[in-house]
């Protein structure tokens, strides 16, 4: 049974951390590799001599040198590369942002809280999605 990759590509430490968090509370074998920004995520899957084949790409929209929706742009428009599965994690609400991560051909789109003690977003939306939709992705991948 092999075990799934999950690539991480966030430049926020604390949002990391969560999504560390609520990926532990699957309780299945993985392996996270996490990229500060798109640039480095480009690098990880473009390696010569071990390209990294994620089973899901968790893809933050804002970052530096290359955000999510250019990081993207350019994943979809490699033959290799333009059919993993993404999810975008955001804090942006804008509906730009979604129709255009969308039209790129996502998996999902999570807001992420602006603030962990500010309960005006859903704290728990990561655990959620983590429980429901990546379990179910990352199982039967290895089945």
């Amino acid at each position: 049974m092999k075990t799934p990759n999950i690539l991480l590509i966030e430049d926020d430490e604390l949002d990391t951390i969560s999504v560390e968090r609520s990926l532990k509370k699957l309780q299945i074998s993985y392996v996270l590799h996490c990229a500060y920004n798109g640039l480095e995520a480009l690098k990880l899957l473009r390696d010569q001599e071990n390209p990294l084949h994620p089973d899901v790409i968790l893809l933050d929209i804002n970052m530096p040198r290359m955000n999510g929706i250019e990081f993207l742009k350019i994943l979809r428009s490699d033959d290799s590369l333009k059919d993993l599965k993404v999810f975008i994690m955001t804090t942006s609400s804008e509906n730009t942002d979604r129709v255009t991560a969308e039209e790129l051909g996502i998996s999902g789109y999570i807001i992420k809280p602006l603030n962990y003690n500010d309960n005006t977003k859903r704290p728990d939306s990561m655990d959620a999605f983590v429980q429901f939709h990546l379990r179910k992705i990352l199982l039967d991948e290895t089945v």
